[in-house]
């Protein structure tokens, strides 16, 4: 089944103005060293799939950008602090707030939180870069995914 290009066109980068974006994580034994606490590396998962997440839920399938416009967003740069250890069992809740945009990329702010602490366990800040599909160079962020209002300047 071919994807709707009408639904590449409706597609927009998350709005950093409507909401913070939360996605659940659970600490599972493949997440976590001998001592049952989560191996550094691991976090990165969890980011990556609460920000797929995030252009799921606001219309955006990166299935659809790559086959249709051409682009893929990818990692260019990441900060990430490391405070306190997540465990074997945790309930964790990722998040995902859109922040500075360029014409080529943009941040967003990820936290790592468990149950009702305030303090994220892991906080890391991402530049996305958007990159042609086949030759992996930087390119412009498509204009059907830009609106005067999303992802702005914090």
């Amino acid at each position: 089944m071919s994807p709707n290009p009408r639904r590449l066109h409706e597609s927009r980068i998350p709005n950093s103005e409507t909401r913070l974006f939360s996605f659940p994580a659970r600490i599972y034994w493949e997440d976590t060293d001998a001592g049952g606490v989560v191996y550094h590396a691991r976090y990165l998962h969890f980011f990556e799939r609460a920000r797929t997440e995030w252009f799921r839920a606001s219309g955006v399938s990166q299935h659809t950008l790559r086959e249709e416009a051409g682009v893929v967003f990818v990692v260019h740069r990441m900060d990430i602090s490391f405070n306190a250890p997540a465990r074997l069992d945790d309930l964790l809740t990722a998040t995902v707030m859109a922040g500075e945009r360029r014409s080529a990329s943009f941040v967003v702010h990820q936290h790592l939180l468990r149950g009702t602490e305030s303090k994220p366990l892991v906080e890391a800040s991402v530049r996305i870069a958007c990159v042609d599909a086949a030759t992996f160079r930087p390119r412009p962020i498509p204009d059907h995914l830009l609106l005067l209002q999303e992802i702005t300047k914090p």
